[in-house]
């Protein structure tokens, strides 16, 4: 018996990328958008594509958000995607050819990363390996952002990779700066985690050594000089917002 491919896709506001996105995956048997309060045009282009859109708040931060797109679908095997992601056609044809074996391991997807039309090969977004298809029953979610799988089966990689279109203007990048530092700060927080001052001028300056000299972010040229800095920037905005979450709470 055929085993069936649910294609599960986060959205928020992704006019710009879902139609694209949607129609890399018209292979799968079903695909499924989880939105968490889009007020553009997603709804509706979805609903033009004939996919199912379910509305979820995310209240539970991102893996809360995938653990609920996991129980909308009876479909054997899941692929979870990004907006902004593409599948190329020898991915489609190696993802179905897994599907139809149905052995029982998890794969890892290289994604291929373009930022702001360039591809970008090297700093903090390469190599970019991403745990996306699975057994349904095999899979669960943790943590608020930057979210990690648990899978319960052996780990592979597959030969081909997908296309990730992150960003594509400065509006989006820096609406999702301000999203997932605040979601990060928030998050260590409720770890316990303690920033000092010390930490809003030590993390940053070592981020951007990590990026941009010891994963050879400098080979990316004029890009990868400003993808390490605003990394930094990322660095110490958490660490900022996690040093005045403390003050609230200790006032």
């Amino acid at each position: 018996m055929l085993k069936k491919l649910a294609v599960l896709i986060l959205t928020y506001n992704e006019e710009k990328n879902i139609e694209d996105c949607v129609r890399s995956v018209s292979f799968a048997d079903e695909i499924i958008l989880i939105d968490s309060g889009s007020i553009d045009q997603t709804r509706e282009i979805a609903e033009k594509l004939r996919v199912k859109f379910i509305y979820h708040p995310m209240d539970e931060g991102f893996a809360g958000q995938r653990n609920f797109a996991l129980e909308q679908t009876k479909a054997e095997w899941v692929l979870f995607l990004d907006a902004d992601e593409r599948i190329t056609p020898e991915l489609a044809r190696e993802i179905k050819a897994i599907v139809e074996k149905n052995e029982q391991y998890a794969y890892e997807i290289l994604r291929n990363n373009v930022v702001f039309g360039q591809h970008v090969g090297y700093g903090g977004h390469s190599p970019d390996y991403s745990l996306r298809l699975y057994p349904r029953t095999a899979i669960s979610w943790q943590g608020v952002v930057h979210e990690q799988a648990k899978v319960s089966l052996p780990i592979l990689r597959l030969k081909n990779g997908m296309l990730h279109y992150t960003y594509t203007s400065w509006d989006r990048y820096f609406f999702k700066f301000n999203q997932y530092t605040t979601l990060m700060a928030e998050q260590m927080e409720k770890r316990g985690k303690k920033a000092h001052f010390i930490d809003i001028l030590l993390h940053p300056l070592a981020g951007f050594f990590r990026f941009y000299i010891l994963k050879s972010g400098w080979r990316d040229g004029k890009i990868g000089f400003v993808l390490a800095v605003f990394h930094a920037f990322y660095t110490m905005a958490k660490y900022v917002k996690l040093y005045y979450l403390q003050k609230e709470r200790n006032a």
